[in-house]
């Protein structure tokens, strides 16, 4: 663990601080941001993809998302390679998207089709430029991207408890960031919420006595916990009192590369966890989350509101943060990135410290030229098993 000799005399004596950047920053060349890039993420909802040009901001880069007249997503980068003007201000059409600067048009691959101010709109010189762009997938109701190098381009992966559905159950996409204390950009690190889901001691404090109980009543006990690595993640087990004398399992998982794996705290069923959530990095100070769950009625992941009276966080005064904080008050709080120098971990903190390992792990399989954990290049090997959910015993 992360230790800091703590015989300052005031904060006068403080020396300057500082983050991991090796950990937080994931711009293109950055270590993290480069191991990020040999994953699949979400960028938007399917229904984000339509003849309305959409700007989308995803590891420090400004993309455009659109779907063209035949249905196909497409996912470029905002400056056109003609001149560089944003082509956010486009024009979508049947065969791709046109600049609206001088009309060059690009289809969902980047490859330009049309230069309408040349004598020769379709001739070779067409050939010679292509817009940067990303391989885009819809799964989930959602619109996955891969922004890494294309020869290691892994298979979009599939996760069992998407797939199982029970009776009258289907899968639907959310974008506000559920899970994030309501928030849906929060202006902090990733790895700030991204730690937080296998950090259950702060689950009695923070959304227990300190605020109010914010989740089922006996998600207020005091949990022994059992912290270990699965192949993909970090697990935690949490036990507490269940009803009628029998005992509450829990488990959690953080997994590859930034998924929260994390059961209805409200506890509206047991057995296998009911959603996955991608903690999507927006650049090194922002982030938002992208939810995929198995539900029975539309709209069901919206009815989730574990804030002050059921309320938004948009709903909630600057009052009632303060007095009632979540884990965006306790995660922004931290700092657009917290300074990794100034912590002091201790035993409770295990699963921190065992999500910076594993991640440390893949940035070093990254160096040494491998491949990450948790990728796959065949459709079996795509197939995703958490242990994750609730268990009543």
């Amino acid at each position: 663990m992360t230790q800091r000799a703590n015989s300052i005399g005031s904060a006068y004596d403080m020396p300057v601080p500082s983050h991991d950047a090796r950990l937080t920053e994931v711009g293109r060349g950055t270590p993290m941001g480069e191991l990020l890039r040999r994953y699949w993420h979400p960028v938007g909802l399917s229904a984000d993809a339509g003849s309305t040009p959409r700007a989308v901001r995803v590891l420090g880069e400004d993309l455009v998302l659109f779907r063209d007249g035949k249905g196909m997503p497409g996912l470029v980068h905002a400056r056109c390679c003609h001149r560089g003007t944003t082509l956010y201000y486009g024009k979508v059409e049947d065969r791709g998207i046109r600049c609206c600067y001088h009309g060059w048009l690009f289809d969902v691959e980047g490859h330009c089709l049309e230069m309408p101010c040349e004598p020769n709109p379709t001739g070779p010189q067409c050939q010679r430029v292509r817009q940067p762009w990303y391989p885009v997938a819809e799964r989930y109701g959602l619109i996955f991207a891969y922004m890494g190098p294309p020869a290691k381009k892994p298979v979009l992966p599939r996760y069992e408890c998407l797939e199982v559905m029970g009776p009258g159950e289907f899968v639907e996409a959310d974008d506000s960031s559920i899970g994030s204390g309501g928030i849906q950009i929060a202006s902090c690190n990733w790895l700030q919420h991204y730690e937080n889901v296998v950090d259950p001691y702060h689950v009695p404090i923070l959304h227990g006595s300190f605020s109010g109980p914010q989740f089922a009543a006996q998600m207020s006990a005091f949990p022994k916990v059992k912290f270990e690595y699965a192949a993909t993640s970090v697990k935690v087990t949490s036990i507490r009192p269940g009803p009628d004398g029998k005992t509450f399992r829990r488990v959690t998982e953080a997994a590859l590369p930034t998924l929260r794996v994390v059961a209805n705290p409200q506890v509206g069923g047991y057995g296998m966890v009911e959603s996955v959530g991608w903690t999507l990095p927006i650049d090194d100070t922002h982030y938002r989350i992208y939810v995929a769950g198995r539900v029975k009625t539309p709209g069901e992941l919206l009815g989730f509101r574990s804030r002050r009276n059921g309320k938004l966080w948009s709903e909630l005064s600057e009052a009632e943060r303060r007095d009632f904080p979540g884990d965006v008050e306790a995660q922004v709080g931290q700092g657009p990135i917290t300074f990794h120098s100034e912590e002091n971990l201790v035993s409770s903190d295990q699963g921190v410290s065992m999500i910076r390992v594993l991640l440390r792990r893949q940035l070093d399989a990254i160096e040494r030229g491998e491949h990450p954990a948790g990728v796959a290049f065949d459709e079996a090997g795509a197939y995703v098993r958490f242990d994750a959910g609730q268990f009543l015993e």
